[in-house]
């Protein structure tokens, strides 16, 4: 039997019970091993660590691809190129998870630190841009122009660079940050990124009660469930489908305004009007 050991900003006990990509970094002394962790695949010669929750990040981009793209068709929904740069971050974040906790990338390698410590980076600049994409609807700033675009752009670069640095500077031991506590990163990993999403989501409960109409886009942001790293994967994958779900539901499509994204539509009215 597994007992999962919370101890607080220390990652010693998570790091037993899931294999997180910061894991072989921690500890004194050659990272943290979890406890129980999935049956390893050698796939031409390479050892592949964690194969369901390769295939789930595989089915991730996947999605999160198709999602883009729907969001990228509605071209007239506010928010629409807010949302996507969260997507497009998010989907960066899974695929460098990918190569993380797959051993594409090993962790014996000398990048390793680096690429890890980009992963958190980017999983904080994600929860910061879907932070700002909470407050887009509110309107302080209009939606889709060059000022909107660039503070959400420069913002999340520079939160990504800020945790880039705390994160090195711990997986290298550089005082004051060491792995043995690594009390920054575990404060950034679960506390701060943990508020963002918080913060969001009681924004987006303002705008809905306060503003909309409609009380159904409330039942789009109730899914969010954190177990382990395969499951972890599996709902972080649900929770960026629902948001966006949640930000469609809440966009509607000027119809005046609106193209078509079908070729046949097009092909009908030049046909009619050659024939005319």
């Amino acid at each position: 039997m597994i007992v999962f050991k919370f101890q607080p900003f220390k990652f010693d006990g998570i790091c037993q019970t899931v294999a997180l990509s910061l894991c072989p970094l921690m500890g004194k002394f050659n990272g943290i091993e979890a406890i129980c962790y999935s049956r390893n695949v050698e796939i031409g010669g390479l050892i592949i660590f964690q194969p369901a929750t390769l295939i789930m990040n595989l089915v991730a981009i996947c999605m999160t691809a198709v999602m883009v793209y729907h969001v990228k068709t509605k071209y007239t929904a506010v928010g629409r190129k807010e949302i996507a740069m969260f997507l497009q971050l998010y989907l960066v974040t899974v695929f460098l998870e990918m190569l993380l906790v797959s051993n594409i990338i090993p962790t014996a390698s000398i990048l390793y630190p680096y690429f890890t410590a980009a992963h958190l980076g980017l999983m904080t600049s994600t929860c910061w841009c879907l932070l700002l994409n909470g407050f887009i609807g509110f309107q302080f700033i209009e939606d889709g122009s060059r000022i909107s675009l660039w503070i959400m752009r420069i913002s999340s670069f520079v939160v990504c660079l800020l945790v880039w640095i705390i994160s090195i500077f711990t997986f290298l031991n550089i005082p004051p940050f060491n792995t043995t506590t690594a009390t920054m990163v575990w404060v950034i990993y679960y506390i701060v990124n943990g508020i963002m999403i918080f913060i969001y989501t009681i924004s987006q409960i303002i705008l809905v009660v306060y503003t909309l109409d409609d009380r159904w886009p409330l039942g789009d942001i109730l899914f969010g469930i954190l177990d382990g790293l395969f499951f972890g994967t599996m709902f972080n994958l649900l929770s960026v489908m629902m948001i966006y779900k949640y930000w469609d539901s809440i966009t509607k499509e000027d119809l005046e305004f609106s193209i078509d994204s079908k070729q046949r539509t097009w092909e009908l009215e030049t046909l009619l009007l050659l024939e005319k």
